[in-house]
């Protein structure tokens, strides 16, 4: 039985409070990032174990080796690396979560081998029971870098764009904290060209070493 987008809403809503109630960085230590990895810290000090499926994020299928390949892939215009990676499921049964979403992660390291940032995005491709919940996470992450201080920009509907089960979300938010520069881009409506069954809901998470 199919359920509606209200229904789908409703029960995504329901569980927000046990939701907000973990981290956007569940198994992190404190003062990282995710689990072992902090922004400003040497690649060199990433450990081997726990990760898999290394990537260059902008030369899709060019796999490296392990965290210490990073000089391998291209850097953009700002000298930054990008590696795609996986948490390994021989120790994260239920593959690349990040508090409770799946997620595809991205390592930006600078020329000099420091991690110089981290993009956690919603996974689009993930089941329609888990990815329905992906707008919560950006709420997540506010909580875990502290609820105030945000200066957020809200969109309004346009070319026919409609809420979802009564809410319409595409908003922008941005935070200067302990060092890093954080912003938070988080999505729930339905476009022009979707049905019923179909609409955005997601959530990217760039954090990044504050400059200065």
């Amino acid at each position: 039985m199919m359920r509606s987008p209200r229904l789908i809403f409703a029960l995504a809503s329901g569980v927000l409070l046990s939701l907000a109630a973990g981290t956007a960085t569940a198994g992190a230590q404190p003062g990282n990032d995710l689990r072992d990895i902090r922004i400003g810290m040497a690649v060199s000090a990433l450990p081997a174990a726990g990760y898999v499926n290394f990537a260059c994020a902008n030369e899709q299928g060019h796999g490296i080796a392990a965290w210490s390949d990073w000089s391998k892939c291209p850097s953009d215009q700002e000298g930054l690396h990008a590696i795609r990676f996986d948490y390994d499921p021989s120790t994260s049964r239920e593959g690349t979560i990040v508090a409770g979403h799946p997620a595809i992660l991205t390592l930006l390291v600078d020329d000099k081998g420091m991690v110089a940032g981290l993009r956690i995005e919603t996974d689009p491709k993930a089941r329609l029971y888990l990815r329905k919940k992906a707008f919560l996470f950006g709420m997540q992450v506010k909580s875990r870098y502290g609820a105030d201080g945000w200066t957020c920009q809200e969109a309004q509907p346009k070319n026919g764009e409609q809420s979802v089960g009564g809410v319409y979300i595409n908003e922008s938010c941005r935070k200067t904290v302990q060092g890093r520069s954080i912003t938070v881009e988080r999505a729930l409506y339905r476009r022009a060209d979707q049905d019923m069954k179909s609409f955005v809901d997601k959530t990217s998470v760039l954090i990044r070493r504050a400059q200065g």
